[in-house]
């Protein structure tokens, strides 16, 4: 059972920035996949393959950046002009094992 918990989130005025990280209660190189999704649909932001090829949305591209650190079990989303559309609820998820493991969620709110 993997445990994730996301910090970071937050208020923020369009074209502002915000970093969301993501700790894990297990050592992240074991994982298949690690990334980030918002909204109810849980629609991909950024990931990292175990090959450690990054995704990342069309939308997002430029502006957000995806990082890992292994040591600290962590992951980073770091969020810049943010516009009021990145308001969502963000997700962090891990596959290990062909099982996937949601964080319980954060709020990114950008006002206009």
């Amino acid at each position: 059972q993997v445990h994730l918990v996301e910090s970071g989130g937050g208020l923020v005025q369009a074209g502002g920035s915000l970093r969301l990280a993501c700790t894990s209660s297990e050592d992240m190189s074991t994982f298949n996949s690690i990334g980030w999704y918002r909204r109810q649909e849980r629609k991909l932001v950024a990931r990292i393959s175990w090959t450690g090829r990054i995704t990342y949305a069309e939308e997002v591209k430029g502006r957000f950046t995806i990082s890992r650190d292994n040591a600290k079990k962590t992951l980073y989303l770091q969020m810049n002009s943010l516009q009021p559309e990145d308001t969502a609820v963000y997700y962090c998820n891990v596959i290990q094992d062909q099982r996937n493991y949601w964080g319980q969620g954060i709020q990114v709110t950008v006002s206009s």
